[in-house]
C-alpha cells in the first residue's frame, strides 16, 4: 500500500490535513513531518510499538537513538529528568529553532528511544507544520530524519516517498525545507557543555550564550550506543561511493578533470567556480552554490547528493567547504557521506 501524501502550506497549515496526520499518529501510525531542518519520521514517544514502527520502517539498528520533539515546555514531562541551568539559558534563546539538547532522562521513558543511555535528546522544532502535528497529536513525538537508515536525509516530500513509499502511513508535503542540515545537538549534562553534532546553530552562537562550549563530534563504532544521533562513520550517504578532495581549488579541479579522463562514469557535486571547468569537460555535475554562501550550501547539500546519485555513474566527487559556522555541519555530512574517504592532492 502506496503512503498518503498530505499535501500542507508551511506557512498556514490546514486544520483539515493536521488533523488527518494528528489522528494517524494518535493510533500508532508513523508519519513524515517537514521540519526547518530536514523531514522528520514522526511517531508518538509514549506509545512503545509506535516508537519500533520508526526502526522497522528506516531499517535503523537499535544503538542508534531518537531525539524527542516537543512543541510546549509541558511536554518535556515524562521525558526529561533534573535538567541543568544550561537548558534553559539556551532554550530561551534558540527554541524554537534547530538546536537539540541532551539531558537526564525521565526514568519512565521508553530505552528503545535513547538506545538504553541515561540521557535524552530533546527539541522545539521552528516549522509551523511540525508544531502544529505535535500540538495535534497532543504528545511528544520522536522524529528522526524521515529517509532509509544511512542515506542523504530527506529535504522535500518527494525524498521521503523515494526511500519509504509504502513503509510509513502518510508524509506531509509542505515543500522544501530551508535549512537543510540536522539540528545541532549539544550535551548539557558534561562540563563544559560539548556539541555531539554541528548543525544548524554554529557553534560560535552557542558559545554567545555558554561561554566555554567543547566540540567533539566523534565516530562511534557500528555496534556501540551513540549518545545522539548522526555520530557513525557511515551516515547521510548516497549509493554511489562519494570521495572528498582536499587542496587548493585549481588542484582540485585538475584533478577531478584528470579522474574524468580515468573513469567515464564520474560525477561531481561542485561549487559554482567550478562549472565551467565540468562543463568543458563533460562531467555531470550539480553545484551546491557559491562557496562562500554556507546557508545556500547546506540547504542545496542533500538533494544534489541524492540528484548525482541518480546518475549511471560509478563515483561521485566533492571537495569541502571551509570555515565556521553552518559550513562546519556541511563538512560533517560530507564527511559521513563520504564513509572517511578523503584524498589530499
Amino acid at each position: 500500500m502506496k503512503s498518503e501524501r498530505i499535501v500542507v502550506s508551511a506557512i498556514d497549515p490546514s486544520p483539515v490535513a493536521i488533523a488527518r496526520a494528528g489522528a494517524i499518529i494518535r493510533r500508532g501510525g508513523v508519519v513524515a513531518m517537514p521540519t526547518e531542518t530536514v523531514y522528520g519520521l514522526a511517531a508518538d514517544a509514549r506509545n512503545a510499538q509506535a516508537v519500533q514502527a520508526i526502526f522497522a520502517a528506516k531499517g535503523r539498528p537499535a544503538n542508534d537513538p531518537l531525539i524527542v520533539h516537543i512543541a510546549d515546555y509541558a511536554q518535556l514531562d515524562g521525558v526529561v529528568g533534573q535538567l541543568p541551568a544550561t537548558f534553559s539559558l539556551l532554550s530561551a534563546v534558540f527554541w524554537p529553532g534547530p538546536l537539540t539538547m541532551l539531558v537526564p532522562k525521565h526514568p519512565s521513558l521508553d530505552p528503545a528511544i535513547t538506545a538504553g543511555r541515561a540521557q535524552v535528546a530533546v527539541r522545539m522544532p521552528r516549522h509551523a507544520v511540525a508544531l502544529a502535528l505535535i500540538r495535534m497529536s497532543n504528545c511528544p513525538l520522536v522524529a528522526p530524519s524521515a529517509n532509509l537508515f544511512s542515506r542523504p536525509s530527506p529535504t522535500n516530500a518527494d525524498h521521503v516517498l523515494h526511500d519509504l513509499d509504502g513503509r510509513i502511513d502518510a508524509v506531509l508535503d509542505a515543500g522544501s525545507t530551508s535549512i537543510g542540515v540536522e539540528s545541532t545537538i549539544i550535551d548539557l549534562t558534561s562540563t563544559p557543555p560539548c556539541i555531539l553534532r554541528q548543525g544548524g546553530v554554529p557553534a560560535e552562537l552557542l558559545a554567545t550564550v555558554l561561554g566555554d562550549v567543547a566540540i567533539h563530534t566523534q565516530i562511534v563504532g557500528d555496534n556501540d550506543a551513540a549518545p545522539a544521533p548522526g555520530m557513525l562513520l557511515k551516515h547521510y550517504s548516497p549509493r554511489t561511493p562519494l570521495t572528498i578532495l582536499r587542496g587548493t581549488i585549481p588542484s582540485i579541479q585538475s584533478h577531478i578533470v584528470t579522474m574524468a579522463q580515468q573513469k567515464h562514469t564520474l560525477a561531481w557535486l561542485c561549487f559554482d567556480d567550478d562549472m565551467i571547468v565540468a562543463e568543458h569537460a563533460g562531467i555531470p555535475y550539480v553545484s551546491l552554490g557559491v562557496r562562500s554562501n554556507d546557508t545556500l550550501v547546506a540547504m542545496r547539500l542533500f538533494a544534489a547528493i541524492r540528484q548525482l546519485d541518480a546518475l549511471a555513474v560509478t563515483e561521485i566527487v566533492s571537495s569541502e567547504p571551509l570555515g565556521g559556522g553552518v559550513a562546519a555541519a556541511v563538512r560533517d555530512r560530507m564527511f559521513r557521506a563520504a564513509a572517511g574517504r578523503i584524498i589530499t592532492v
